[in-house]
């Protein structure tokens, strides 16, 4: 096995590790590359594009993954990248001893905008360490149930929603609604702002132009570098237009708080005003632009995505769906607003967000760089520098953690019994090790209340000729997925705008669902 000590990785005059510019293929951090599978079919100049959709990448990526094995690699044009996704590996890669986050890809296309925010800042920038000390306690315990009411008053807008698509006999757009009500909910609880989402008939242009840009981050990586200006010059101006929206939209926000002195001690009042603890350091004006668009961006867009997969699952196992709704009318009994603690009592229902995440989690992928010279899983080396992208739906579908129906919906995977038993670093929705999603237990805990609220008030019927499509803009979602609702008869009110509930109503057609053939396997 070759053994080197060149690396991939540059260093600044205190020998202080600083990321190479532009994209690092992976021929410059293997030492045995050959040694990895790619896809038949590899043309010249090209790569390996015959057969593959650039609008799904991730999908293109989880086919091959089925065909060469935990350890594989794609060229697209001049850029080479390793893909893992074998438990054994990816746990490797989890070690944070000797591997760290990588920002790359569509990661660092996002940099114009995002900057040094927290999800795309690299691991040198000091900024990094500073926010996630100031903003870690914005997400503990007092913090979250702070935040548990306009959760729920949010949620009452959109089943205020449901109720008139429901009296007006049409389906529900379900990620257009689950991405008004999360972009709702982290703009309130995080920064006293609303953007009136449920009073549009179309997406509010901040959701339409934080769609452009991950979708332009996204196209970035289908075209070869240098000719991305003249390929992507359309696509680039609006880019701009985009980006410059989303910092008008934030800079107003930012002013408004400083001109009003101050909220409810929330992450903005924390951005703005907090000291770290050991250096006494404040977060710049120009950050705080950075932190905040990262938290308004990815602060809803996986949580939507998250609740979408897990309604289309509920819909199409009318079965679990029964069982978790028995749950919440067990757990909650004719309590009119849950309160905080209530929803962590609903173990049945995060099964299900759980079981969801893990067949089609929201951010697809997480990239990891070795801090020295290594050998990944005992078999192949890696020089300072390199860096590999887990394919997390395909992690979360290895038959040697999940058996052989891995492809298919049984949230019973996630009981304590399941859980225990099986080997750490095989559920990563989140990404992994310090640089984690800072948000997870305010997004789990937000989409659990919503799905049981949901369960509570509503029966869900999907399309029976509805067959899953997953679009990719970065983050994944169920395309073009409606469901129709009809009314249960339910205690008491379920959130703080929602009206008491009536009687079951027959607005909507009672068809019985159609039980999910594909359970999960990939779109077709």
């Amino acid at each position: 096995m070759a053994q080197t000590t060149r690396s991939a990785r540059t260093t600044d005059e205190t020998g202080d590790p600083r990321p190479a510019k532009g994209f690092r293929s992976a021929e410059l951090g293997w030492p045995e590359l050959h040694r990895v599978p790619h896809p038949p079919r590899r043309l010249p100049l090209l790569g390996d594009v015959v057969g593959v959709d650039r609008r799904k990448p991730v999908q293109d990526s989880m086919r091959f993954a089925r065909e060469l094995g935990p350890v594989f690699r794609r060229r697209i044009f001049n850029k080479e990248i390793v893909l893992v996704w074998g438990a054994r590996p990816a746990a490797d890669l989890a070690d944070e001893s000797r591997f760290a986050k990588h920002v790359g890809l569509g990661v660092a296309n996002l940099r114009p905008v995002a900057g040094d925010g927290l999800f795309t800042a690299y691991n040198h920038e000091p900024n990094w360490q500073l926010a996630h000390d100031v903003l870690v306690p914005g997400f503990s315990r007092d913090a979250m149930e702070g935040y548990h009411g306009m959760m729920l008053a949010v949620a009452g807008r959109l089943t205020d929603r449901w109720d008139r698509e429901l009296a007006a006999g049409r389906p529900v757009d379900v990620p257009a609604d689950m991405t008004k009500l999360t972009l709702e909910t982290i703009a309130r609880t995080g920064f006293g702002h609303d953007f009136g989402s449920f009073e549009r008939d179309r997406p509010h242009p901040f959701v339409s132009a934080m769609i452009g840009t991950l979708t332009y981050a996204q196209r970035l990586n289908a075209v070869p570098g240098p000719l991305a200006p003249l390929l992507l010059r359309g696509a680039s101006r609006r880019n701009a237009a985009d980006m410059a929206y989303l910092n008008r939209t934030v800079d107003a926000l930012v002013e408004k708080r400083r001109r009003s002195g101050g909220g409810d001690g929330d992450l903005l009042d924390r951005m703005l005003a907090t000291e770290h603890p050991s250096t006494g350091e404040k977060l710049s004006a120009h950050n705080v632009r950075r932190q905040v668009i990262t938290f308004l961006v990815a602060g809803h867009e996986t949580t939507s995505g998250a609740l979408s997969f897990a309604l289309y699952y509920l819909a199409r196992h009318p079965d679990i769906a029964a069982k978790a709704r028995a749950e919440v009318d067990r757990v909650w009994g004719g309590t009119g607003q849950p309160g905080y603690e209530q929803v962590a009592k609903l173990r049945h229902v995060r099964r299900v967000l759980d079981e969801s995440l893990r067949l089609w989690p929201t951010a697809p992928a997480f990239a990891r760089e070795a801090r020295r010279d290594t050998v990944l899983a005992g078999d192949h080396p890696m020089l300072r520098g390199a860096w590999a992208l887990v394919l997390t739906p395909m992690l979360h579908r290895d038959p040697e953690v999940w058996g052989d129906r891995a492809e298919e919906f049984d949230p019973d995977r996630f009981t304590p019994q399941a859980v225990r038993g099986r080997a750490p670093h095989t559920f990563k929705p989140f990404g992994t090790g310090l640089r984690a999603c800072i948000g997870r237990q305010f997004a789990l805990h937000e989409a659990t209340l919503v799905l049981a609220l949901l369960l509570r008030r509503y029966d869900l019927h999907a399309d029976p000729a509805y067959r899953l499509t997953v679009t990719e803009r970065l983050t994944l979602m169920p395309e073009d997925f409606r469901l129709r609702l009809s009314r249960r008869a339910t205690p008491g009110k379920v959130s703080g705008q929602g009206a008491a509930t009536a009687p079951e109503g027959g607005d909507a057609p009672r068809g019985r669902p159609a039980r999910a053939a594909e359970g999960g396997r990939e779109p077709r």
